[in-house]
């Protein structure tokens, strides 16, 4: 059978990763799991509540394309309680989470061939569903000095009709502030190019808030999910915000592509939204799990770390332990029975000498993954 070229994109090295730890497990070890970037905790109980009374009622059918209404004002809402913006629910867009937000973005912004600025490390999907939709990623290296976020200067030179970026990010978890963010959008608009924010991990962050691109224009994409504060990755469930000329293109483009988002999980996501106790109690749970990897990944000889603002990451420097992160990693996962994550996933450049470690788990897995890299560590200079 013929093959297409879109389809050659890399593999998702994490789902290998979680592969190889769950072959582990099948012979009988416990593995802590530091590699898989999804909360430990259920959808919110509330969530669970009002979908089992639901089916109980509702056929679950097709919603129309766009989303149900009832999600699309509660959304709104949310950006009215939380950022003291009036985003009208016409301008929300549901979707069958964030990766059916960024293919209805690409397809909607780009014709095949144009280019995409993103920032390394990132997000490995970005550049595999660019690539997928014939389009070109275009990885702009990212510095230490900058926390591992991509600023103005950093374009200089190189030719591209959007940008795409995330904050807090993946995998460092560090953020953008106010005027950072700013001087990106305008670097990004005044060459007539769009702006697309992925905003995934707001809600998950320790001492300031993110901020989102439409406090500072509302010409921008935003692309969002329940996936991480609100616990539901496999509810596959999020949303996007798009400037209002382009709502009916979206729509479209959602009529033919997905039809419409899980009806389900839309009713699960509608109830979510009024969990606020019980998502911020998970938030607690983050905030202590940072304090003790910030605390004993350098004391296991991991210190060269950005700390980081919100997620649940820490993205680690290990170039001055191995120059092959994927086989450090199957050593750790083999050794110390501690999955973990190679840079090469979100670097295909520079990767070879990082790692990402994920705290999303319960705080006793993350004391006994901490306490198992330490030993692991001391094993292994010794």
């Amino acid at each position: 059978m013929r093959n297409s070229t879109r389809s050659e994109v890399d593999p998702f090295i994490v789902m290998d990763v979680m592969e190889a730890a769950r072959r582990a497990e099948a012979q009988g070890r416990h593995i802590i799991h530091m590699e898989v970037g999804q909360p430990g905790t259920p959808a919110p109980e509330g969530a669970r509540d009002a979908l089992s009374e639901a089916l109980g009622k509702d056929a679950m059918g097709y919603t129309v394309a766009l989303g149900l209404p009832a999600l699309r004002e509660a959304i709104s809402a949310h950006y009215k309680r939380r950022y003291s913006l009036d985003i009208s629910p016409d301008r929300i867009v549901v979707t069958s989470g964030s990766s059916a937000g960024f293919i209805l973005a690409f397809t909607a912004l780009f014709d095949a061939g144009e280019r995409v600025a993103l920032g390394a490390p990132g997000y490995p999907s970005y550049r595999q569903i660019l690539r997928a939709l014939d389009l070109e990623p275009v990885e702009i290296a990212t510095t230490a000095e900058n926390r591992l976020q991509p600023v103005p200067a950093d374009l200089e030179g190189v030719a591209f009709e959007g940008m795409l970026v995330a904050s807090p990010a993946n995998p460092s978890g560090t953020m953008l502030g106010r005027e950072e963010m700013g001087a990106l959008i305008d670097a990004v608009q005044r060459r007539g190019a769009a702006f697309i924010s992925d905003e995934i991990y707001h809600g998950i962050e320790y001492d300031k808030k993110a901020v989102s691109a439409l406090e500072l224009s509302d010409d921008v994409y935003l692309i969002n999910s329940f996936s991480k504060y609100f616990s539901m990755t496999g509810w596959r469930v999020g949303w996007m915000v798009v400037p209002e000329d382009h709502v009916r293109r979206i729509e479209r483009l959602a009529q033919n592509l997905f039809i419409c988002p899980p009806h389900a999980s839309q009713i699960a996501a509608l109830a979510a939204m009024g969990c606020d106790a019980e998502l911020q109690a998970n938030l607690e749970v983050y905030k202590a799990n940072r304090a003790l990897m910030l605390e004993g990944l350098p004391k296991a000889g991991f210190d060269r770390i950005a700390p980081p603002d919100g997620a649940f990451y820490v993205y680690a420097d290990v170039s001055d332990l191995t120059d092959d992160s994927r086989g450090f990693a199957d050593e750790i996962l083999r050794e110390a029975g501690v999955a973990v994550t190679p840079g090469l996933d979100f670097d295909p450049e520079r990767g070879h000498g990082t790692i990402r470690f994920s705290y999303a788990r319960s705080t006793e897995d993350i004391r006994e993954g901490l306490r198992r890299l330490e030993a692991f560590m001391a094993a292994r200079k010794g």
